[in-house]
Protein backbone atom coordinates (compact mmCIF):
# COMPACT_ATOMS: atom_id res chain seq x y z
CA UNK A 1 0.00 0.00 0.00
CA UNK A 2 1.73 3.24 -1.35
CA UNK A 3 0.15 5.23 1.45
CA UNK A 4 2.53 3.72 4.08
CA UNK A 5 6.38 4.80 4.42
CA UNK A 6 7.55 0.87 4.85
CA UNK A 7 11.00 1.53 4.10
CA UNK A 8 11.29 4.28 6.59
CA UNK A 9 9.47 1.49 9.39
CA UNK A 10 12.36 -1.04 7.90
CA UNK A 11 14.95 1.21 9.07
CA UNK A 12 13.30 1.57 12.64
CA UNK A 13 13.47 -1.94 12.34
CA UNK A 14 17.30 -2.45 11.43
CA UNK A 15 18.04 0.33 14.18
CA UNK A 16 15.76 -1.04 16.69
CA UNK A 17 17.68 -4.57 16.07
CA UNK A 18 21.23 -3.07 15.93
CA UNK A 19 20.45 -1.63 19.55
CA UNK A 20 18.58 -4.66 20.88
CA UNK A 21 21.95 -6.64 19.91
CA UNK A 22 24.23 -4.83 22.24
CA UNK A 23 22.02 -4.28 25.13
CA UNK A 24 22.49 -6.59 28.02
CA UNK A 25 20.53 -9.58 28.75
CA UNK A 26 18.62 -8.60 31.75
CA UNK A 27 18.29 -4.80 30.00
CA UNK A 28 16.38 -6.95 27.21
CA UNK A 29 14.64 -9.17 29.83
CA UNK A 30 13.16 -6.24 31.76
CA UNK A 31 11.47 -4.32 28.47
CA UNK A 32 9.85 -7.44 27.07
CA UNK A 33 8.49 -8.32 30.75
CA UNK A 34 7.64 -4.88 31.54
CA UNK A 35 5.26 -5.01 27.64
CA UNK A 36 3.68 -8.36 28.62
CA UNK A 37 2.67 -7.33 31.80
CA UNK A 38 1.18 -4.28 30.49
CA UNK A 39 -0.31 -5.96 27.30
CA UNK A 40 -2.26 -8.44 29.37
CA UNK A 41 -3.45 -5.46 31.18
CA UNK A 42 -4.55 -4.15 27.87
CA UNK A 43 -5.98 -7.07 25.92
CA UNK A 44 -7.92 -8.28 28.96
CA UNK A 45 -9.10 -4.89 29.86
CA UNK A 46 -10.45 -3.97 26.08
CA UNK A 47 -12.72 -6.74 26.88
CA UNK A 48 -14.36 -5.99 30.15
CA UNK A 49 -11.77 -7.04 32.66
CA UNK A 50 -11.63 -5.01 35.74
CA UNK A 51 -8.07 -5.77 36.88
CA UNK A 52 -5.98 -2.20 37.28
CA UNK A 53 -2.19 -2.23 35.44
CA UNK A 54 -0.96 -2.04 39.15
CA UNK A 55 -2.98 -5.35 40.23
CA UNK A 56 -2.04 -6.85 37.35
CA UNK A 57 1.43 -6.54 37.74
CA UNK A 58 1.12 -7.54 41.53
CA UNK A 59 -0.34 -10.76 40.37
CA UNK A 60 1.56 -11.61 37.43
CA UNK A 61 5.23 -10.38 39.04
CA UNK A 62 4.49 -11.41 42.57
CA UNK A 63 2.00 -14.37 42.43
CA UNK A 64 -0.18 -12.54 44.89
CA UNK A 65 -3.84 -13.04 44.37
CA UNK A 66 -6.36 -9.77 43.86
CA UNK A 67 -9.10 -9.10 46.40
CA UNK A 68 -12.90 -8.48 45.32
CA UNK A 69 -12.14 -9.97 41.90
CA UNK A 70 -13.84 -12.53 40.08
CA UNK A 71 -11.86 -15.86 39.32
CA UNK A 72 -12.76 -15.35 35.81
CA UNK A 73 -10.81 -11.83 35.41
CA UNK A 74 -7.47 -13.49 37.29
CA UNK A 75 -7.56 -16.27 35.18
CA UNK A 76 -7.73 -14.21 31.76
CA UNK A 77 -4.98 -11.99 33.16
CA UNK A 78 -3.01 -15.28 34.26
CA UNK A 79 -3.53 -17.26 31.10
CA UNK A 80 -2.75 -13.84 28.73
CA UNK A 81 0.91 -14.23 29.97
CA UNK A 82 1.08 -17.54 29.47
CA UNK A 83 0.10 -17.41 25.92
CA UNK A 84 2.04 -14.52 25.30
CA UNK A 85 4.94 -16.16 26.92
CA UNK A 86 4.52 -19.29 24.48
CA UNK A 87 4.32 -17.41 21.63
CA UNK A 88 7.76 -15.77 22.74
CA UNK A 89 8.75 -19.32 22.69
CA UNK A 90 7.54 -20.55 19.28
CA UNK A 91 9.28 -17.19 17.72
CA UNK A 92 12.15 -17.72 19.22
CA UNK A 93 11.89 -21.49 17.41
CA UNK A 94 10.82 -19.92 14.39
CA UNK A 95 7.74 -21.79 13.77
CA UNK A 96 5.42 -20.18 11.25
CA UNK A 97 1.70 -19.77 12.36
CA UNK A 98 -0.73 -22.20 11.82
CA UNK A 99 -4.07 -23.56 12.56
CA UNK A 100 -2.91 -25.71 15.64
CA UNK A 101 -0.79 -23.84 16.73
CA UNK A 102 -3.56 -20.57 17.13
CA UNK A 103 -5.96 -23.21 18.48
CA UNK A 104 -3.36 -23.80 21.13
CA UNK A 105 -2.90 -20.51 22.03
CA UNK A 106 -6.63 -20.02 22.22
CA UNK A 107 -6.49 -23.37 24.50
CA UNK A 108 -4.01 -21.31 26.68
CA UNK A 109 -6.53 -18.25 26.73
CA UNK A 110 -9.11 -20.10 27.61
CA UNK A 111 -7.93 -22.44 30.73
CA UNK A 112 -10.27 -22.68 33.57
CA UNK A 113 -12.97 -20.27 31.39
CA UNK A 114 -14.06 -22.55 28.80
CA UNK A 115 -13.16 -25.21 26.82
CA UNK A 116 -10.28 -23.68 24.24
CA UNK A 117 -8.82 -24.63 21.06
CA UNK A 118 -12.38 -25.67 19.69
CA UNK A 119 -14.15 -24.03 17.09
CA UNK A 120 -17.82 -22.37 17.78
CA UNK A 121 -21.15 -24.92 16.81
CA UNK A 122 -23.21 -21.96 17.11
CA UNK A 123 -24.46 -18.91 15.82
CA UNK A 124 -22.73 -15.79 17.34
CA UNK A 125 -23.12 -11.97 17.08
CA UNK A 126 -20.47 -9.07 17.75
CA UNK A 127 -22.25 -6.54 20.15
CA UNK A 128 -22.54 -3.32 18.61
CA UNK A 129 -21.00 -4.26 15.13
CA UNK A 130 -22.70 -4.03 12.18
CA UNK A 131 -21.24 -7.39 10.95
CA UNK A 132 -22.84 -10.68 11.64
CA UNK A 133 -20.01 -13.82 12.03
CA UNK A 134 -20.79 -16.10 9.54
CA UNK A 135 -22.69 -19.08 10.28
CA UNK A 136 -20.74 -22.03 11.90
CA UNK A 137 -20.84 -24.16 8.69
CA UNK A 138 -19.17 -21.03 6.57
CA UNK A 139 -16.95 -19.92 9.33
CA UNK A 140 -15.18 -23.55 9.37
CA UNK A 141 -14.93 -22.86 5.38
CA UNK A 142 -13.63 -19.21 5.78
CA UNK A 143 -10.92 -20.05 8.52
CA UNK A 144 -9.71 -23.01 6.09
CA UNK A 145 -9.30 -20.11 3.42
CA UNK A 146 -7.46 -17.91 6.04
CA UNK A 147 -5.05 -20.75 6.57
CA UNK A 148 -4.50 -21.24 3.13
CA UNK A 149 -3.99 -17.73 2.18
CA UNK A 150 -1.50 -17.02 4.91
CA UNK A 151 1.76 -18.32 3.13
CA UNK A 152 0.78 -16.06 -0.19
CA UNK A 153 -0.33 -12.95 1.74
CA UNK A 154 2.80 -13.29 3.83
CA UNK A 155 4.83 -13.04 0.42
CA UNK A 156 3.20 -10.56 -0.75
CA UNK A 157 2.00 -7.94 1.89
CA UNK A 158 4.58 -6.26 4.66
CA UNK A 159 4.83 -7.78 7.83
CA UNK A 160 3.08 -4.73 9.41
CA UNK A 161 0.31 -5.50 6.85
CA UNK A 162 0.43 -8.88 6.85
CA UNK A 163 -0.45 -8.96 10.94
CA UNK A 164 -3.02 -6.28 10.86
CA UNK A 165 -4.64 -8.47 7.74
CA UNK A 166 -4.11 -11.22 9.96
CA UNK A 167 -6.29 -9.63 13.28
CA UNK A 168 -8.56 -8.17 10.91
CA UNK A 169 -9.20 -11.24 8.98
CA UNK A 170 -9.43 -13.74 11.94
CA UNK A 171 -11.49 -11.51 13.74
CA UNK A 172 -14.32 -11.26 11.01
CA UNK A 173 -14.53 -14.69 10.50
CA UNK A 174 -15.01 -15.54 14.84
CA UNK A 175 -14.33 -19.03 15.25
CA UNK A 176 -13.97 -19.03 18.87
CA UNK A 177 -17.54 -18.91 20.84
CA UNK A 178 -15.43 -16.50 22.93
CA UNK A 179 -12.17 -15.07 23.21
CA UNK A 180 -11.83 -13.80 19.78
CA UNK A 181 -10.37 -10.41 20.35
CA UNK A 182 -7.78 -11.58 22.66
CA UNK A 183 -7.02 -14.29 20.30
CA UNK A 184 -6.38 -12.21 17.48
CA UNK A 185 -4.56 -9.45 18.76
CA UNK A 186 -1.70 -12.10 19.84
CA UNK A 187 -1.50 -13.63 16.51
CA UNK A 188 -1.06 -10.30 14.93
CA UNK A 189 1.94 -9.96 17.37
CA UNK A 190 3.01 -13.68 16.68
CA UNK A 191 2.91 -11.99 13.14
CA UNK A 192 4.71 -8.63 13.94
CA UNK A 193 7.51 -10.49 15.72
CA UNK A 194 7.85 -13.37 13.50
CA UNK A 195 8.27 -10.41 10.66
CA UNK A 196 11.18 -8.75 13.04
CA UNK A 197 9.04 -5.84 14.76
CA UNK A 198 7.98 -4.76 18.27
CA UNK A 199 4.48 -6.47 19.36
CA UNK A 200 2.27 -3.68 20.33
CA UNK A 201 -0.38 -3.07 22.44
CA UNK A 202 -3.99 -1.57 22.14
CA UNK A 203 -5.43 0.03 25.12
CA UNK A 204 -9.22 0.33 25.77
CA UNK A 205 -8.88 3.92 25.62
CA UNK A 206 -8.40 3.35 22.13
CA UNK A 207 -11.69 1.00 22.02
CA UNK A 208 -13.69 2.57 20.02
CA UNK A 209 -12.06 3.58 17.14
CA UNK A 210 -10.19 -0.01 17.35
CA UNK A 211 -13.45 -1.75 16.93
CA UNK A 212 -14.80 0.47 14.29
CA UNK A 213 -11.91 0.34 12.01
CA UNK A 214 -12.24 -3.54 12.72
CA UNK A 215 -16.22 -3.28 11.90
CA UNK A 216 -15.22 -1.39 8.54
CA UNK A 217 -13.03 -4.20 7.54
CA UNK A 218 -15.53 -6.90 7.91
CA UNK A 219 -18.29 -5.14 6.05
CA UNK A 220 -16.03 -4.00 3.33
CA UNK A 221 -12.53 -5.27 3.14
CA UNK A 222 -11.59 -2.59 3.94
CA UNK A 223 -8.39 -2.97 5.64
CA UNK A 224 -6.84 0.59 5.81
CA UNK A 225 -8.39 2.29 8.81
CA UNK A 226 -7.13 -0.72 11.51
CA UNK A 227 -3.42 -0.81 9.64
CA UNK A 228 -3.23 3.03 9.64
CA UNK A 229 -3.77 2.16 13.93
CA UNK A 230 -1.10 -0.95 13.63
CA UNK A 231 1.36 0.94 11.74
CA UNK A 232 1.59 3.87 14.06
CA UNK A 233 1.22 1.60 17.08
CA UNK A 234 4.15 0.21 15.37
CA UNK A 235 5.81 3.23 14.66
CA UNK A 236 5.73 4.53 18.13
CA UNK A 237 6.84 1.24 19.57
CA UNK A 238 9.95 0.98 17.61
CA UNK A 239 10.84 4.99 18.12
CA UNK A 240 10.27 4.33 22.31
CA UNK A 241 12.59 1.84 22.11
CA UNK A 242 14.94 3.62 19.88
CA UNK A 243 14.85 6.88 22.24
CA UNK A 244 14.92 4.55 25.39
CA UNK A 245 18.18 2.22 24.36
CA UNK A 246 19.71 4.29 21.98
CA UNK A 247 23.13 5.70 22.14
CA UNK A 248 23.25 7.71 25.00
CA UNK A 249 19.93 6.70 26.76
CA UNK A 250 20.08 5.61 30.06
CA UNK A 251 19.51 1.34 30.20
CA UNK A 252 17.96 1.32 33.49
CA UNK A 253 16.17 -2.23 35.12
CA UNK A 254 13.38 -2.28 37.78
Amino acid sequence: MTDFDYKALDRLRADMSRIASTLPPDVLDNYNRDFDVTYAHDSTQIEGNTLSLVETKVLLEDGISIGGKKLREVYEVTNHDRAFTYVRQLIREGRPLDEELVKDIHEILMQNIMQGGIYRSHAVRIIGASHRPPEPYDMLQQIKFFFADMPTNRDRMHPVEFAAWTHAEFVRIHPFADGNGRTSRMIMNYQLMAGGFLPISIKAENQAPYYTALDQYATERNLVPFLTQVYDHEKAALLDFIASYGEGAAHVTH
